[in-house]
């Protein structure tokens, strides 16, 4: 295993270390086999962690793990690296990857707080799909808008890259409910990417620390609904930092989810309306238009629900007068459409068509 490998495992390794490393030895196999850290000009308690650190790493395990995982590390310079990335304050020394990362699509990062609304979810899926037609989407498989967002660009066979907080190996994929969600991003074509090595759960520095990648190999952030006190403002300001463009989802003004994107448009971002926006001002060329899959009926009475129903919620008795059914029929016929995932309940007998 590369040396370069052993030290992206240390937790707290920085391009910065790294530096320190070659502008003394020469290169990191050398200070491995020193051993000597005296020069480097580290405080005492990190060279004694790191020393610590040392002792007990299982170098044969850590690479059986790797294998195993299909992960492979790509450190900074190296072909793989994204460029984006590699032009922030702070760019992570190592990055953990599992699947597809390079695509000739560039990225836009699409973040937003995990308790969304209904019509956060609906702008999603009226943005995301043509957006993902033309750009990688990068988000952070978290719950809320960054499961929607990996979700929507599987449903256009887009491109996608999920980034964590913790370790991309499947005992430490978090959330441990997206498991599933992680797989069909893989088998997509896509990837899942961290600074973090296998077995390392995600902390609540992390995930800050997380957002930094996101918005950093990114052309630009949009944040789609985001209390004023979200990680999403976090990664819009990381955006900022590297001199990325922020865009933002205009918002009913007495929702605490609007409070995020409300005040970054004051403040300077884009406000967005359609997925043209963000395309025009990236300057990026629009490949054509996004076809969004009909949900199947399996039989007439499904046919007539689906017909009648939209992605604006609609009451059960609407549904009813519409479609000319008896109540029972459509009762029965949409929970069975809801198990099956192609409507939504929204409480007090409202639906949606599941887009």
């Amino acid at each position: 295993m590369r040396t370069e490998v052993i030290l992206a495992h240390y937790l707290g390794f920085s391009l910065k270390k790294y530096n320190d490393i070659i502008r003394v030895f020469g290169s990191a196999k050398n200070f491995w086999d020193s051993g000597d850290t005296r020069l480097l000009g580290w405080q005492p308690k990190t060279i004694e962690n790191f020393l610590n650190w040392r002792k007990i790493i299982n170098i044969e395990k850590m690479n059986k793990i790797l294998v195993q995982e299909y992960i492979r590390v790509i450190i900074f310079g190296e072909e793989e690296y994204p460029e984006q990335l590699s032009q922030i304050y702070d760019p992570p020394f190592a990055l953990f990857v599992r699947g597809n990362l390079k695509n000739e699509l560039p990225n836009l990062a699409v973040v937003g707080t995990r308790k969304y609304t209904q019509y956060g979810r609906q702008v999603v899926y009226k943005i995301i799909p043509e957006i993902a037609r033309n750009m990688t989407i990068v988000s952070g498989l978290a719950y809320g808008i960054d499961k929607e967002a990996h979700m929507a660009t599987l449903q256009v066979s887009g491109h996608t890259i999920a980034v964590l907080g913790g370790g991309i190996d499947d005992k430490t994929i978090s959330p441990r409910l997206h498991l599933g969600l992680a797989k069909k991003i893989l088998e997509s074509g896509g990837a899942i990417i961290s600074e973090y090595p296998p077995n390392t759960e995600p902390t609540n520095f992390s995930f800050p620390q997380r957002n930094r990648i996101v918005a950093g190999m990114s052309l630009g952030t949009i944040v789609i609904e985001a209390p004023i006190k979200s990680g999403s403002l976090i990664t819009a300001q990381s955006a900022l930092d590297s001199g990325r463009e922020v865009f933002a989802i205009p918002q009913n003004i007495t929702s605490l989810t609007a409070e995020g994107p409300n005040y970054l448009i004051k403040n300077g971002a884009h406000p967005v309306t359609s997925s043209q926006d963000i395309l025009e001002i990236l300057q990026i060329t629009k490949k054509g238009e996004t076809e969004i899959k009909k949900p199947q009926a399996e039989n007439p009475v499904e046919e007539r629900i689906i017909n009648c129903l939209s992605e604006e919620p609609k009451h059960l008795d609407t549904i009813i007068r519409e479609t000319e059914l008896s109540n029972s029929t459509v009762s029965s016929t949409l929970i069975m459409m809801e198990l099956r995932g192609i409507v939504q309940n929204l409480g007090n007998m409202n639906y949606t068509i599941k887009v």
